[in-house]
């Protein structure tokens, strides 16, 4: 009986390892994909990016959750470039207004 259970579990583990090891390219064809539906938008890509975060880091300021991946253990989340590679400002800035006089 301790040799079946043995082999029962050795059979569960060997079959869960790739789901566990197959997360994070899990995530990364969903960022794809998520990706591809807001280019097809109309948004330029250098508009925006995309990343991964584990549930805990989820909370980002100028970001929004607009996805989950790993059997909902991470968020991708979307942050609007202004630049394309810098976050934009979600203040509208005011020129000068903190400037010193002159």
């Amino acid at each position: 009986m301790m040799k079946l259970s043995r082999g029962l579990l050795t059979g569960i583990l060997l079959t869960a390892s790739p789901l566990v090891f197959a997360a994070p390219d899990s995530c990364e064809r969903v960022k794809s994909d998520i990706e591809q539906r807001i280019i097809n938008n109309g948004v330029p890509e250098a508009n925006f990016t995309l990343s991964i975060v584990p549930n805990d880091q989820a909370d980002q300021p100028d970001s929004q959750v607009v996805g989950h991946c790993a059997n909902d253990t991470h968020k991708i989340l979307y942050t609007r470039t202004s630049s394309g590679n810098a976050p934009a400002s979600t203040t509208p800035s005011q020129e000068g207004a903190n400037a010193e006089p002159q």
